[in-house]
Protein backbone atom coordinates (compact mmCIF):
# COMPACT_ATOMS: atom_id res chain seq x y z
CA UNK A 1 0.00 0.00 0.00
CA UNK A 2 1.52 3.89 -0.57
CA UNK A 3 2.48 5.49 2.26
CA UNK A 4 1.22 9.09 0.98
CA UNK A 5 -1.12 9.34 4.34
CA UNK A 6 -0.57 9.00 7.65
CA UNK A 7 -3.84 6.48 7.72
CA UNK A 8 -2.89 4.38 5.08
CA UNK A 9 -3.36 0.71 6.15
CA UNK A 10 -0.35 -2.00 5.16
CA UNK A 11 -1.63 -5.05 3.80
CA UNK A 12 -0.64 -6.97 6.76
CA UNK A 13 -2.30 -4.63 9.34
CA UNK A 14 -5.84 -4.90 7.09
CA UNK A 15 -5.45 -8.38 7.91
CA UNK A 16 -5.21 -7.76 11.87
CA UNK A 17 -8.39 -6.06 11.75
CA UNK A 18 -10.22 -8.08 9.54
CA UNK A 19 -9.17 -11.60 11.00
CA UNK A 20 -12.84 -13.12 10.37
CA UNK A 21 -12.49 -13.25 6.83
CA UNK A 22 -10.21 -16.51 5.73
CA UNK A 23 -11.10 -16.01 2.05
CA UNK A 24 -9.51 -14.34 -0.75
CA UNK A 25 -7.44 -11.21 -0.32
CA UNK A 26 -6.62 -8.21 -2.55
CA UNK A 27 -2.88 -7.32 -2.78
CA UNK A 28 -3.71 -4.57 -0.69
CA UNK A 29 -4.96 -6.47 2.00
CA UNK A 30 -8.84 -6.01 1.22
CA UNK A 31 -10.90 -8.94 1.62
CA UNK A 32 -11.82 -9.96 -1.82
CA UNK A 33 -15.63 -11.26 -1.46
CA UNK A 34 -16.36 -13.33 -4.67
CA UNK A 35 -18.25 -12.15 -7.48
CA UNK A 36 -20.79 -14.33 -6.92
CA UNK A 37 -21.72 -13.76 -3.96
CA UNK A 38 -21.82 -9.54 -4.96
CA UNK A 39 -24.07 -10.81 -8.04
CA UNK A 40 -26.65 -12.73 -5.68
CA UNK A 41 -26.45 -9.52 -2.56
CA UNK A 42 -28.20 -7.23 -5.62
CA UNK A 43 -31.46 -9.17 -4.36
CA UNK A 44 -31.01 -8.89 -0.71
CA UNK A 45 -33.19 -5.79 0.89
CA UNK A 46 -31.79 -3.44 3.20
CA UNK A 47 -34.23 -5.03 6.15
CA UNK A 48 -32.78 -8.35 5.15
CA UNK A 49 -29.23 -7.49 5.67
CA UNK A 50 -29.96 -5.44 9.32
CA UNK A 51 -31.50 -8.19 10.41
CA UNK A 52 -28.44 -10.76 10.29
CA UNK A 53 -25.92 -7.91 11.28
CA UNK A 54 -27.90 -7.25 14.11
CA UNK A 55 -27.89 -11.06 15.11
CA UNK A 56 -24.29 -10.93 14.69
CA UNK A 57 -23.84 -8.02 16.83
CA UNK A 58 -23.08 -5.49 13.80
CA UNK A 59 -25.57 -2.53 15.22
CA UNK A 60 -23.76 0.36 13.40
CA UNK A 61 -23.33 -0.41 9.72
CA UNK A 62 -26.41 1.38 8.24
CA UNK A 63 -26.68 5.09 7.37
CA UNK A 64 -29.47 6.66 5.88
CA UNK A 65 -30.39 10.14 4.22
CA UNK A 66 -28.87 9.66 1.32
CA UNK A 67 -29.55 10.83 -2.05
CA UNK A 68 -29.28 8.80 -4.89
CA UNK A 69 -28.18 9.74 -8.50
CA UNK A 70 -29.59 6.84 -10.67
CA UNK A 71 -32.92 6.25 -8.57
CA UNK A 72 -34.23 3.04 -8.77
CA UNK A 73 -31.08 1.63 -9.03
CA UNK A 74 -28.89 -0.69 -6.85
CA UNK A 75 -25.02 -0.03 -5.76
CA UNK A 76 -23.20 -3.54 -4.30
CA UNK A 77 -19.96 -3.89 -4.19
CA UNK A 78 -16.25 -4.11 -2.21
CA UNK A 79 -15.57 -0.85 -0.37
CA UNK A 80 -12.21 1.02 -1.20
CA UNK A 81 -12.55 3.91 1.79
CA UNK A 82 -10.98 7.44 1.88
CA UNK A 83 -10.65 9.63 4.93
CA UNK A 84 -10.61 13.54 4.38
CA UNK A 85 -10.30 16.09 6.35
CA UNK A 86 -10.01 19.85 6.52
CA UNK A 87 -6.88 21.30 4.83
CA UNK A 88 -3.78 21.72 7.22
CA UNK A 89 -1.08 23.39 4.76
CA UNK A 90 1.93 21.48 7.08
CA UNK A 91 0.26 18.06 6.48
CA UNK A 92 -0.61 18.79 2.78
CA UNK A 93 2.64 19.64 1.40
CA UNK A 94 4.10 16.42 3.62
CA UNK A 95 1.33 14.29 1.90
CA UNK A 96 1.80 15.71 -1.90
CA UNK A 97 5.95 15.30 -1.46
CA UNK A 98 4.90 11.58 -0.26
CA UNK A 99 2.50 11.29 -3.38
CA UNK A 100 4.62 12.22 -6.08
CA UNK A 101 7.57 10.04 -4.43
CA UNK A 102 5.26 7.15 -4.95
CA UNK A 103 4.04 8.37 -8.45
CA UNK A 104 1.00 9.40 -7.77
CA UNK A 105 -0.49 11.69 -10.28
CA UNK A 106 -2.76 14.72 -9.75
CA UNK A 107 -4.44 16.08 -7.03
CA UNK A 108 -4.63 13.91 -3.91
CA UNK A 109 -8.66 13.66 -4.86
CA UNK A 110 -7.23 10.88 -7.90
CA UNK A 111 -5.17 8.90 -5.86
CA UNK A 112 -7.90 6.70 -4.37
CA UNK A 113 -9.47 6.76 -8.07
CA UNK A 114 -6.31 5.13 -9.61
CA UNK A 115 -6.18 2.51 -7.06
CA UNK A 116 -9.99 1.24 -7.67
CA UNK A 117 -10.48 -2.57 -8.96
CA UNK A 118 -13.61 -4.04 -11.24
CA UNK A 119 -16.50 -4.18 -8.35
CA UNK A 120 -15.16 -1.61 -5.94
CA UNK A 121 -17.33 0.72 -4.54
CA UNK A 122 -15.24 3.73 -3.60
CA UNK A 123 -16.55 5.16 -0.18
CA UNK A 124 -15.20 8.87 0.53
CA UNK A 125 -15.96 10.17 4.14
CA UNK A 126 -16.19 14.07 3.50
CA UNK A 127 -17.15 14.75 6.49
CA UNK A 128 -20.76 15.50 5.22
CA UNK A 129 -19.85 18.53 3.31
CA UNK A 130 -22.08 20.22 1.00
CA UNK A 131 -20.50 23.88 0.08
CA UNK A 132 -16.98 23.30 -1.37
CA UNK A 133 -17.86 19.17 -0.47
CA UNK A 134 -18.00 18.16 -3.71
CA UNK A 135 -14.68 16.21 -4.97
CA UNK A 136 -16.64 14.44 -7.33
CA UNK A 137 -18.17 15.52 -10.77
CA UNK A 138 -18.74 14.17 -14.09
CA UNK A 139 -15.00 13.82 -15.37
CA UNK A 140 -13.86 12.17 -12.04
CA UNK A 141 -17.30 9.70 -11.81
CA UNK A 142 -16.25 8.77 -15.68
CA UNK A 143 -13.47 7.77 -14.39
CA UNK A 144 -14.21 5.96 -11.09
CA UNK A 145 -16.72 4.14 -13.25
CA UNK A 146 -14.13 3.08 -15.99
CA UNK A 147 -12.27 1.31 -13.13
CA UNK A 148 -14.59 -0.23 -10.51
CA UNK A 149 -18.23 -0.22 -12.58
CA UNK A 150 -19.80 1.15 -9.54
CA UNK A 151 -20.98 4.13 -7.96
CA UNK A 152 -19.81 5.72 -5.19
CA UNK A 153 -21.05 6.50 -1.46
CA UNK A 154 -19.61 9.87 -0.80
CA UNK A 155 -20.46 11.90 2.10
CA UNK A 156 -20.58 14.84 0.91
CA UNK A 157 -22.08 16.54 -1.75
CA UNK A 158 -20.95 16.33 -5.59
CA UNK A 159 -21.39 18.43 -8.36
CA UNK A 160 -22.13 18.38 -12.40
CA UNK A 161 -24.89 16.17 -11.65
CA UNK A 162 -25.99 16.09 -14.71
CA UNK A 163 -22.90 14.63 -16.41
CA UNK A 164 -23.00 12.34 -13.82
CA UNK A 165 -26.46 11.14 -14.06
CA UNK A 166 -24.70 10.69 -18.12
CA UNK A 167 -22.99 8.31 -16.82
CA UNK A 168 -24.88 5.05 -17.30
CA UNK A 169 -25.17 2.61 -13.90
CA UNK A 170 -23.01 5.16 -12.08
CA UNK A 171 -25.85 4.94 -9.31
CA UNK A 172 -24.26 6.86 -6.46
CA UNK A 173 -25.38 7.60 -2.70
CA UNK A 174 -24.59 11.46 -1.79
CA UNK A 175 -25.70 13.97 0.69
CA UNK A 176 -26.79 16.53 -1.79
CA UNK A 177 -24.94 18.09 -4.50
CA UNK A 178 -23.44 21.71 -5.29
CA UNK A 179 -21.44 23.84 -8.09
CA UNK A 180 -18.52 24.32 -5.23
CA UNK A 181 -15.11 22.56 -5.57
CA UNK A 182 -13.52 20.40 -2.19
CA UNK A 183 -10.02 20.48 -3.11
CA UNK A 184 -9.05 23.81 -1.96
CA UNK A 185 -10.60 23.48 1.61
CA UNK A 186 -9.64 19.07 2.29
CA UNK A 187 -6.87 16.95 2.09
CA UNK A 188 -6.53 13.75 1.79
CA UNK A 189 -5.48 11.54 5.37
CA UNK A 190 -6.13 7.85 4.37
CA UNK A 191 -6.70 5.10 1.76
CA UNK A 192 -7.90 1.86 3.22
CA UNK A 193 -8.49 2.87 6.59
CA UNK A 194 -11.82 2.74 8.74
CA UNK A 195 -14.02 5.62 7.97
CA UNK A 196 -17.27 7.13 9.67
CA UNK A 197 -19.87 6.95 7.16
CA UNK A 198 -22.74 9.06 8.97
CA UNK A 199 -23.30 6.21 12.53
CA UNK A 200 -21.81 3.53 9.94
CA UNK A 201 -18.44 2.25 10.46
CA UNK A 202 -16.76 0.69 7.42
CA UNK A 203 -13.81 -1.39 6.82
CA UNK A 204 -11.91 -1.74 3.42
CA UNK A 205 -13.50 -4.77 1.87
CA UNK A 206 -17.05 -4.39 3.08
CA UNK A 207 -19.48 -5.57 0.87
CA UNK A 208 -21.45 -2.12 0.08
CA UNK A 209 -25.65 -2.83 -0.68
CA UNK A 210 -26.88 0.96 -1.34
CA UNK A 211 -31.10 0.71 -2.41
CA UNK A 212 -33.29 3.24 -2.05
CA UNK A 213 -33.56 3.07 2.21
CA UNK A 214 -30.01 3.91 2.47
CA UNK A 215 -26.56 2.37 2.79
CA UNK A 216 -25.81 -0.79 4.42
CA UNK A 217 -21.84 -2.16 5.18
CA UNK A 218 -21.47 -5.65 5.29
CA UNK A 219 -18.53 -7.07 6.93
CA UNK A 220 -17.23 -9.57 4.26
CA UNK A 221 -17.29 -12.92 6.26
CA UNK A 222 -20.81 -12.23 6.86
CA UNK A 223 -21.53 -11.63 3.11
CA UNK A 224 -22.24 -14.98 2.00
CA UNK A 225 -24.80 -15.92 5.25
CA UNK A 226 -26.66 -12.51 4.29
CA UNK A 227 -26.79 -13.27 0.93
CA UNK A 228 -28.26 -16.80 1.76
CA UNK A 229 -30.94 -15.80 4.55
CA UNK A 230 -31.95 -13.22 1.90
CA UNK A 231 -33.05 -16.51 -0.49
CA UNK A 232 -34.62 -18.37 2.32
CA UNK A 233 -36.47 -15.73 3.40
CA UNK A 234 -37.64 -14.71 -0.12
CA UNK A 235 -38.44 -18.20 -0.90
CA UNK A 236 -40.32 -19.09 2.07
CA UNK A 237 -42.40 -15.66 1.52
CA UNK A 238 -43.60 -17.06 -2.17
CA UNK A 239 -44.08 -19.91 -0.97
CA UNK A 240 -46.12 -18.77 1.95
CA UNK A 241 -48.18 -16.62 -0.65
CA UNK A 242 -48.96 -19.15 -2.93
CA UNK A 243 -50.35 -21.95 0.01
CA UNK A 244 -52.36 -19.29 1.06
CA UNK A 245 -54.16 -18.43 -2.33
CA UNK A 246 -54.25 -22.36 -3.45
CA UNK A 247 -55.62 -22.66 -0.07
CA UNK A 248 -53.45 -25.14 1.39
CA UNK A 249 -52.69 -22.70 4.37
CA UNK A 250 -54.57 -19.58 6.38
CA UNK A 251 -52.28 -16.62 6.59
CA UNK A 252 -52.13 -17.45 10.74
CA UNK A 253 -50.52 -20.27 9.94
CA UNK A 254 -47.81 -18.66 7.73
CA UNK A 255 -47.44 -16.14 9.80
CA UNK A 256 -47.02 -18.29 13.01
CA UNK A 257 -43.91 -20.65 13.41
CA UNK A 258 -44.28 -23.83 10.77
CA UNK A 259 -44.33 -27.01 11.70
CA UNK A 260 -42.67 -30.14 10.94
CA UNK A 261 -45.44 -30.80 7.77
CA UNK A 262 -45.27 -27.44 6.42
CA UNK A 263 -41.73 -27.83 6.87
CA UNK A 264 -41.21 -30.69 4.78
CA UNK A 265 -44.37 -29.67 2.65
CA UNK A 266 -41.99 -26.42 1.86
CA UNK A 267 -38.82 -28.73 0.77
CA UNK A 268 -40.62 -30.90 -1.64
CA UNK A 269 -42.09 -27.25 -3.03
CA UNK A 270 -38.34 -26.22 -3.70
CA UNK A 271 -37.65 -29.45 -4.94
CA UNK A 272 -40.06 -29.30 -7.80
CA UNK A 273 -40.04 -25.71 -8.54
CA UNK A 274 -36.06 -25.19 -8.69
CA UNK A 275 -36.15 -24.30 -12.27
CA UNK A 276 -38.59 -21.59 -12.05
CA UNK A 277 -37.85 -19.80 -8.86
CA UNK A 278 -35.85 -16.20 -8.44
CA UNK A 279 -32.79 -17.73 -6.77
CA UNK A 280 -29.90 -18.97 -8.45
CA UNK A 281 -30.55 -22.93 -8.96
CA UNK A 282 -27.32 -24.05 -6.97
CA UNK A 283 -28.69 -21.97 -3.99
CA UNK A 284 -31.88 -23.88 -3.82
CA UNK A 285 -29.76 -26.92 -4.41
CA UNK A 286 -27.73 -26.13 -1.56
CA UNK A 287 -30.40 -25.04 0.64
CA UNK A 288 -31.93 -28.41 0.30
CA UNK A 289 -28.52 -29.86 1.00
CA UNK A 290 -28.33 -28.32 4.39
CA UNK A 291 -31.69 -27.95 5.67
CA UNK A 292 -31.02 -25.65 8.19
CA UNK A 293 -33.95 -23.78 8.54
Amino acid sequence: MLKFAPMNLSPDELMEYTPEWTGERFPDGRPKVPDAILERMKQVTLTQAWGVLQGEGYAWQYEGNFFCTHPGQALVGRALTAMYMPRRPGMRRVMEAKGEACGCIGDQISWPIDLLSPGDVYVADVYGKIEQGPIIGDNLATAIYARSGNGVVHDAAVRDLDGIQDVPGFASFVRGWHPSYASPTIMLTGVNCPVRIGGATVMPGDVVLGKQDGVIFIPPHLAEKTVKTSELVRLRDIFGKSRITEGVYTSGQIDARWTDAMEADFSRWLDLRQESLPVPREAIRELLKERTW
